[in-house]
């Protein structure tokens, strides 16, 4: 005989072959069928936690883009917000530079009539 065909047989447990072969077949289906329900129970779970996995990060994703979107229109509407806050900044710095002219004018006028 050679190696090959040479199996060890534990104590309780038949030889192989077309019985072997069959027996441990059965003994198979008996083991899914027992862990059948809870194992199909378990999958189910691993399958429902990873769809609801999916689903939040589509939703994680949807809102990231819509908080980057708002925040892109903030960055728009404060930067024309400073264009014009630098504007009237600007209107006022000359109000006051008139006004002062306007001021330094009627004080020479008041010293040319007296």
């Amino acid at each position: 005989m050679s190696k090959s065909q040479v199996k060890a047989v534990e104590p309780g447990q038949e030889p192989p072959g077309p019985d072997g072969n069959a027996r441990a077949s059965r003994l198979d289906k008996a083991e899914e069928k027992k862990q059948g329900p809870g194992s199909s129970e378990m999958v189910l779970d691993l399958e429902e936690k990873v769809q609801r996995s999916k689903r939040d990060r589509r939703n994680s994703l949807h809102r990231t883009m819509l908080l980057e979107s708002q925040m892109k229109t903030v960055r728009d509407e404060l930067e024309d917000t400073l264009d014009h806050l630098q504007e009237l900044r600007n209107v006022l710095h000359r109000s006051q530079q008139n006004a002062e002219e306007r001021k330094a004018a009627m004080e020479k006028l008041a010293a040319g009539i007296r």
